[in-house]
C-alpha cells in the first residue's frame, strides 16, 4: 500500500469508528433507559437520526430493543471493514462470510469497551465526585448500574463496600480473551487484517 492509501484508511478508521461508537452508544443508553434528556443522549439522538430513521420505518422495536439502532450499528460497521479491505487490496466478496463474522465480533467488542470504559470512569467518580449531576456522570452512573445491579444480586454483604465491579471487569475480560479473541482467531481475524478491521479488539 502506498502512503497515501495508508493515511486514507487511517482516517477512515478514526472518523467511522467514532461515529460507530456514537451508533453504538445511542443503543446503549436506549437499552439501558438512560435519561433522553440528557445532552449527550441528545448529541448521540441527533447525529444518528439521519441514518436512523429510514430503518425504523422498517424494523420494529422489540420486546424494547431498539433493533433498528442495531441494524445500524451492525451495517456500519460492515461497510467501514468492506472499504478499508478494498483500500488495501483486498477482495470482500471472496471473503463475504468472514467480513460478516468480523462485523459481529467487531461491535461486540467495541460493545464490551464502551461498558469497560464506563466502568472505570464510574469507579473513578465514586471516589472524586459522588452523586456528582454532570451529564457525563449521569450517563455513566446509567449505563453501568443496571449490569452492576445483577452481580450485586449474588454477591454476599460486605458492609457497604461495593465489588461488584471487579467482577464486571473480570466478565468484560472473560468474554473478551476467550470468546471474542477465539473467535478472531478461528475467522482469521489475525495479524494486519485484525489491525485494519476491528482496532479495538
Amino acid at each position: 500500500m502506498s502512503g497515501l492509501t495508508e493515511a486514507l484508511i487511517y482516517i477512515l478508521q478514526t472518523l467511522g469508528q467514532l461515529y460507530l461508537m456514537v451508533a453504538l452508544l445511542r443503543f446503549i443508553a436506549q437499552m439501558v433507559r438512560a435519561d433522553f434528556y440528557n445532552p449527550l443522549c441528545q448529541f448521540t439522538v441527533k447525529a444518528t437520526q439521519p441514518l436512523l430513521a429510514p430503518l425504523r420505518r422498517i424494523i420494529p422495536s422489540v420486546a424494547g430493543i431498539d433493533l433498528a439502532g442495531l441494524v445500524l450499528v451492525l451495517l456500519l460497521q460492515f461497510v467501514l471493514i468492506a472499504v478499508v479491505l478494498s483500500l488495501a487490496g483486498v477482495s470482500v466478496v471472496q471473503i463475504l462470510p468472514n467480513v460478516l463474522a468480523w462485523t459481529f465480533i467487531s461491535v461486540a467488542s467495541l460493545f464490551l469497551k464502551i461498558f469497560f470504559y464506563a466502568l472505570i470512569i464510574s469507579v473513578i467518580l465514586s471516589w472524586v465526585a459522588p452523586g456528582s449531576s454532570n451529564p457525563g456522570a449521569q450517563l455513566t452512573y446509567q449505563i453501568c448500574e443496571p449490569l452492576l445491579a445483577q452481580i450485586r444480586k449474588v454477591l454476599p454483604d460486605l458492609g457497604g463496600i461495593d465489588i461488584s465491579p471487579i467482577f464486571a471487569f473480570i466478565a468484560i475480560n472473560l468474554i473478551e480473551r476467550f470468546v471474542l479473541g477465539s473467535l478472531a482467531v478461528s475467522t482469521g481475524l489475525v495479524g494486519p487484517i485484525r489491525a485494519m478491521v476491528s482496532p479495538f479488539l
